[in-house]
């Protein structure tokens, strides 16, 4: 089995409700081991949008890294999300930050997820989930990463 983290965020809509579909689909493929709190934060590049609410979980999968790059553009569609902008608002917007210690990179996917270590509204969540999980790439724990964005 492969252990994945996933980002789940969403500004548009009912949110609560997005996450909730989004997690109620994404557990068709994953087993979902833990979920972190919600977390209503700002949004990042486009500033002039609603806010987001926040989320993260661990999961088991059989599926590769790049089928569940595809199945999570396939749940994102299922939740209703609609492609606008970069860094628009969103109905739904998930994102592999961990796929075992896999790093990867491609024209279209980036494990880990580039930025997540610039980014309190990702990180947070991981902290709730698993602060000693070490990065792949940075060698550093979740907790130690949060603690130099402060």
């Amino acid at each position: 089995m492969n252990r994945v983290f996933l980002g789940l965020g969403s500004n548009l809509g009912n949110r609560e409700e997005n996450l909730k579909k989004a997690i109620e689909l994404l557990s068709e493929k994953i087993n979902i081991i833990k979920l972190s709190k919600i977390y209503e934060t700002k949004p990042v590049g486009v500033e002039n949008q609603p806010d987001f609410l926040n989320m993260a979980l661990i999961g088991e999968t059989d599926i590769d890294h790049i089928s569940m790059f595809s199945f999570i553009k396939e749940v994102e569609k299922k939740v209703g999300r609609v492609e606008r902008y970069r860094w628009g608002p969103r109905e739904i917007d998930i994102d592999i930050l961990f796929y075992n210690d896999l790093i990867f990179h491609s024209e279209n996917l980036q494990i880990p997820h580039p930025r997540l270590h610039e980014r309190d509204f990702v990180l947070k969540p991981l902290m709730d989930l698993n602060p000693d999980f070490v990065h792949p790439v940075l060698k550093k724990s979740i907790k130690e990463i949060y603690k130099d964005l402060k």
